[in-house]
């Protein structure tokens, strides 16, 4: 039922995990609930668990299937305990729901299964816990405040489907409630303090409203109530016309519709569950977005009001998760019911589709990973039943990237040239929306954030503040700046002159800055969580960069044969364990070779233990697993994956234990690496969970190798990868597993940023619109660009500071039309001679250069 004016006085505050996890987020709650009851107004504080819990939850339950619940039932108590002392409050007002914790916990060890209905109970405790530690605060801070259970305040309406999804994805009616409100009445005048993301089925059991589910419940809560409006207190300052975490100049929205929230909200902006906005709307229930920092900042306001007429793009979104289902048939073709066919399967399978796209012998449909709880299971099951229709091919790993605005279909002209970002792209679908609120490119998932910050850059660099558009994401906090990622300034800028120098000497050349590498390494040394380093040689052989590493104290990480002669040859002395030979589908001769020196050896297929057991026994060796997901800034540099050849999948693990069983072999070490150039903290550590679980089945495993692959960066104003997150994240697991040692292999970390590749001009050329700069160096001195797409930074050294003045592509000298080093650069315009810097280039760039065109390999020089 709609409501068509707001005459109660209730309002709803949601808060998150992270706005409840501190005294000072609870003082600030308590500040705005005072300020909301003397607007005549009565809260309803809606709150999450602690920030974290939900994945200790998530740990204890794996954990007790396998009997080692002690640990992280051990943390859990004492995180709510201590904060219990933090806030001042009793710990006795969470010690009995702690205790039935226990108890859930030891039963599950017990019976080594755990059902739906058992993790929903499970799952809840955290609210449960984190709402009565601030309840009793809120008292004790002088507050009326009545704690409420929301198993008894709001029901789960009736599922069908699998158990999964009626005990761990339900969802709940949203009309008005005259029952709810007067059962609140009784609580008297002051605030009320209830959960999110859960509520009850029609037989009382605990259900969760799916991950996210606590702006969910807020929006359950305010259409019950017909709540005046809700807001959502988080720890940003609203919604932005982009990921700001990833894209800085992301600016703030202050006001949007309903509609133009949800499709943000839909295509990947994490502040505000897509779920939330539908039954607002239909109430007409606006919604604000706050933030804890500074609670009487504005935010983003969403509402009927908030609806603007004129056209125009207001924000880009990328989603991440996504796979793309294409289903070729030509008999879909005139035949009466072949849509509903297919998409029966998705319903049987409990799959909801997101984009859809068809053809007359095609149909092409994505669905969110997340949403869905896709797994490799499902999508086989769906694969086979679809395979009764149609031709059904499956690529995962993909992302949306969206034009989310009003009217998109009226001004396509105006953003015509914008999309030429996609020009170089595989692009599996495009969708413009039949609401024409988004336009939307489905690309693979490592070139969302390119992709969405060029967008970004060309639809609103330049905009001043108005009535839609407020500050970024970067005056916001430009005066409290994260010390956790700053931003490095490029050592070549202060060495121009040198290199100059040294390119008027030789050209083309690769120079490295010794003071560079030592900083990487002594960045990684700095990872608590980190027993041992492992550099990638591979990335860069050059004997001087070597000796610096060795020097420093790290091993050597190798992938050949020879690569372990070559070490052995620049360090003659080296202890042998230093060394960690990880081969792909290398032959016996060298592992006999490895295993003769006594290095570490990592197998990453089955067959060398079943094809030569004898070579294998008695050895102590690591095996490299395949997550299953790769990720990195290429297809080409995802290592893990059905469409990577790295690593043993989950599927033959079972035959890995009896190969390793017949061979007589010890796995001492687990190993996965799912990329290169990654910026995501969380990554190792779900690395070293996935690891950790399947150390199950090798008792004598004590070391995780959790790979390389730590993100770079490339172009300038970019983000360092936020290391200390890192380490943290790999903390929490080792407070899980302390048995184990974790280990790392960084190779491209190390050496990239330290090494440039300078080539001097050698002719321009004016070609229509084109204005191409030849250089002396091409895609024989650096294959990346052409080999992944990958963006290194191109300057002119030669006119550094002079004002960038035209837009050049830039070329090499080999006879082939990919030989392009950078596509429109801006820089000042070049002259023959001048010397160009390609940044960056320190790794994989010498090493996997080439001769092609009988042109010499490019000289190398360490500056120290």
């Amino acid at each position: 039922m709609m409501s068509e004016c707001h005459c109660s006085n209730w309002i709803i505050l949601k808060f998150g995990g992270t706005s409840v996890t501190s005294r000072a987020c609870w003082e600030t709650i308590a500040g705005v609930a005072r300020q909301r009851l003397a607007e005549g107004l009565r809260p309803v504080i809606v709150c999450s668990a602690l920030a974290g819990v939900s994945d200790q939850l998530e740990c204890l339950i794996a954990e007790a299937l396998v009997g080692r619940q002690e640990p992280v039932l051990a943390q859990l108590i004492e995180r709510h305990l201590s904060f219990a002392r933090e806030l001042g409050v009793e710990e006795s007002i969470v010690q009995e729901p702690l205790d039935a914790l226990g108890r859930i916990a030891q039963g599950m060890a017990l019976t080594r299964e755990v059902s739906p209905k058992l993790k929903a109970q499970v799952m809840s405790q955290g609210e449960l816990l984190s709402t009565r530690l601030g309840a009793a605060f809120l008292k004790q801070q002088g507050l009326a405040s009545d704690w409420r259970d929301a198993r008894e305040l709001i029901g789960a309406s009736e599922m069908v489907g699998s158990e999964q999804r009626r005990y761990l994805a339900a969802s709940c009616a949203t009309d008005t409630d005259e029952g709810l409100a007067a059962a609140l009445e009784g609580s008297g005048e002051g605030v009320v303090v209830t959960q999110g993301f859960i509520a009850a089925n029609a037989q009382g059991e605990t259900v969760l409203l799916g991950r996210g589910g606590s702006d969910i419940s807020a929006a359950v809560f305010a259409t019950k109530l017909g709540a005046t409006r809700c807001e959502i207190w988080t720890d940003v300052p609203g919604l932005f016309t982009a990921d700001p975490r990833r894209i800085p100049q992301a600016r703030l929205l202050l006001h949007l519709g309903y509609d133009e929230a949800q499709e943000i909200a839909s295509f990947g902006a994490k502040v505000l569950h897509p779920k939330t906005i539908a039954p607002l709307k239909r109430h007409d229930i606006p919604i604000v977005i706050r933030w804890m920092e500074r609670p009487d900042f504005s935010g983003t306001v969403i509402s009927a009001d908030a609806t603007a007429s004129e056209a125009q793009v207001k924000a880009i979104s990328a989603k991440r998760g996504i796979t793309v289902v294409s289903m070729e048939t030509v008999e879909m073709w005139h035949q009466v019911g072949f849509l509903a066919q297919v998409f029966d399967c998705f319903r049987q399978h409990g799959l909801s589709v997101d984009l859809v796209s068809s053809s007359e012998t095609n149909i092409t449909v994505t669905i969110d990973n997340l949403a869905n709880a896709l797994d490799p299971e499902s999508v086989r099951a769906l694969v086979a039943d679809l395979k009764r229709f149609c031709q059904p091919r499956v690529v995962d790993n993909c992302a949306m990237v969206s034009l989310v605005g009003r009217h998109i279909r009226s001004i396509l002209h105006e953003v015509g040239p914008a999309l030429a970002v996609f020009a170089e792209q595989r692009i599996y679908m495009l969708s413009q929306a039949a609401n024409d609120l988004n336009l939307t490119c489905v690309v693979d998932e490592d070139q969302a954030t390119p992709l969405a910050a060029e967008l970004h850059a060309k639809l609103f660099g330049g905009r001043g503040e108005d009535g839609l558009l407020g500050p970024s994401w970067q005056e916001l906090f430009e005066p409290c700046p994260k010390p956790a990622a700053p931003m490095r300034q490029a050592w070549w800028r202060h060495r121009a002159d040198e290199l100059i120098a040294l390119a008027h000497q030789e050209s083309p050349r690769y120079v490295y800055d010794a003071a560079d590498i030592s900083a990487a390494i002594e960045r990684l040394q700095g990872l608590r969580s980190i027993d041992r380093i492992f550099y990638s040689v591979k990335a860069n052989n050059c004997p001087d960069v070597l000796e610096l590493i060795e020097q420093k104290g790290i091993g050597f990480e190798c992938v050949s044969a020879a690569e372990i002669d070559l070490i052995i040859e620049c360090f003659p002395g080296i202890d042998v364990r230093r060394m960690l030979f990880t081969p792909n589908f290398v032959g016996r001769a060298e592992y006999e070779r490895a295993f003769a020196i006594g290095t570490w050896v990592t197998l990453d297929n089955l067959y060398p233990l079943e094809a030569w057991p004898d070579l294998f026994r008695g050895r102590d060796i690591f095996v490299r697993l395949d997550p299953g997901k790769g990720r990195g800034h290429h297809e080409y540099v995802h290592t893990a994956g059905t469409k990577s050849k790295f690593g043993i999948p989950p599927m033959q693990f079972d035959a890995l234990e009896e190969a390793v069983r017949r061979s007589g072999a010890h796995v001492v070490g687990l190993h996965a690496h799912v990329g290169s150039n990654i910026h995501e903290p969380e990554t190792w550590s779900e690395v070293a969970l996935f690891l950790a679980h399947a150390a199950e089945r090798f008792p004598d495993v004590s070391v995780l190798d959790m790979g390389g692959g730590l993100g770079v960066i490339e172009q300038s104003g970019q983000s360092a990868l936020d290391l200390a997150k890192v380490d943290e994240a790999l903390a929490a697991v080792r407070r899980v597993y302390p048995r184990f040692a974790f280990w790392v292999e960084p190779g491209r970390y190390i050496v990239a940023e330290s090494g440039v590749l300078l080539a001097r001009v050698t002719q321009t050329k004016h070609k229509g619109e084109q204005f191409y700069v030849g250089v002396d160096a091409g895609m024989n001195a650096l294959i990346r660009p052409a080999l992944y797409g990958a963006h290194h930074e191109i300057v002119n050294l030669s006119r550094l500071n002079e004002t960038p003045n035209c837009v050049a592509t830039v070329v090499g000298p080999i006879c082939e039309s990919g030989d392009i080093l950078g596509y429109e650069r801006t820089m000042p315009t070049p002259q023959e001679g001048d010397v160009l810097l390609v940044a960056a280039t320190g790794a994989y760039g010498r090493v996997m250069s080439s001769t092609y065109n009988r042109r010499a390999l490019v000289s190398e020089y360490l500056l120290t």
